[in-house]
């Protein structure tokens, strides 16, 4: 055992039994009561059955829903895959593949089989991971990778231990030319660009809606903060346009919260307010959208997104090329440092304040509907996945 990963190992249960009491608190939240006690207590969380496999790693829902064209290639293969967040796991549980929540490190050296491949998306870099998978003979492959302007400063204050990591990986398909440059800082050795995975996806609606007559406002994936700022846009619109507003919350727990929300400012301005669980439909002024899987049939039906996760410094945007797809136009924040990528494929987008967002509301009026404009070739990455 090298001494930096028997450091490091330490170092993980020292994390770990300082983190226990509020791993234990956390474990009742909504949010976690599934993930928590697979991640850190293996609550039905056992090793994968199978051995000699391709297992895919994601964190959460984007990056699974990302696997698909992959795996629609690799069907006929032995497919694994790990994620974090509930969202994640429910959404990797559609595939067929074996799904399980990936442990904290310190159980890692105990739960990982050998595997033909490990194939990690975006920036999901653990240490233990990638060292033990590959000690047990798994080619480790970042893909999707990057380094966004926000952490590359965070990236080069612990080079030494990002160089230490990226020695157990043998290829890094990265997103953008300043990704490739970055990890080429970091230490990592064989890397190519192909561009953001996500624009390989097919993106579809599962249901049909009919379109009100009325102009439609939808606000997807919003985060704490951004429904006000939003709200009071749309009302200051409202005085001068009739339009309809569609709130979709990024977080399922966050419905009564952000329901809430739309209610009071539904009494302060004498406008109607629906859940769509109950009513199915979109005759109310506001409508919030408390079910999972409508983003994209509730884009189709949309005039404008207003698309969320960039109106503060702590998200980083979200996937623009779904709204674009249907042709809504689109406003977003200016904090959108994850989707840095992807929105260079998307026209006719407007980066703004959450203060700004009335104005651009008005300015969307003479925009023409946000397109995108690039494709992706998956096939090097097959070929690499499928070698021997």
């Amino acid at each position: 055992m090298k001494p930096f990963f028997f450091f490091y190992y330490i170092v993980s249960v020292v994390f770990y039994i300082i983190a226990l009491p509020l791993l234990i608190v956390l474990s009742f939240k909504k949010k976690y009561k599934e993930s928590i006690p697979a991640r850190f207590f293996l609550f039905k969380n056992p090793p994968f059955h199978s051995t000699n496999a391709i297992w895919f790693h994601v964190c959460s829902l984007g990056e699974a829903r990302a696997l698909k064209p992959l795996l629609d290639i690799l069907e006929n293969k032995k497919l694994l895959i790990t994620a974090i967040t509930q969202t994640g796991h429910n959404e990797a549980k559609k595939y067929n593949a074996e799904v399980r929540y990936l442990p904290y490190e310190m159980y890692l050296p105990f739960w990982i089989k050998p595997q033909k491949k490990l194939i990690v998306l975006e920036a999901e870099f653990w240490y233990l991971l990638f060292s033990v998978a590959r000690s047990r003979g798994a080619e480790v492959i970042l893909l999707n990778a990057r380094i966004s302007d926000k952490s590359v400063n965070k990236y080069m204050k612990f080079a030494w231990f990002y160089k230490k990591l990226l020695e157990n990986v043998d290829m890094v398909y990265a997103q953008s030319e300043n990704d490739k440059n970055r990890f080429l800082a970091l230490g990592a050795k064989k890397i190519e660009v192909i561009g953001n995975i996500k624009l390989a996806g097919e993106i579809k609606k599962t249901k049909e809606y009919e379109k009100p007559e009325s102009e439609v406002i939808v606000a997807g994936s919003t985060h704490p903060g951004e429904e006000k700022s939003i709200l009071e846009a749309f009302f200051t619109y409202k005085k001068e346009y009739e339009a309809k507003l569609i709130v979709v919350p990024r977080h399922p727990e966050r419905f009564d919260e952000v329901y809430g929300l739309m209610n009071l400012y539904a009494q302060q301005n004498n406008a109607t307010l629906s859940r769509f669980s109950e009513v199915k439909n979109f005759a109310s002024d506001m409508i919030l959208v408390d079910m999972m899987g409508e983003l994209n049939n509730i884009y189709a039906i949309s005039d404008i997104a207003i698309l969320g996760g960039a109106f503060k410094e702590d998200v980083g945007g979200h996937n623009p090329l779904e709204p674009a797809y249907f042709g809504c136009k689109i406003i977003t924040g200016k904090h959108f440092f994850h989707q840095k990528e992807l929105f260079k494929y998307v026209h006719h987008v407007q980066y703004v304040a959450a203060d700004e967002i009335a104005d651009a509301l008005k300015t969307a009026k003479e925009l023409p509907p946000s397109m995108v404009e690039e494709k992706i070739n998956l096939e090097p990455v097959v070929q690499k996945i499928l070698e021997n």
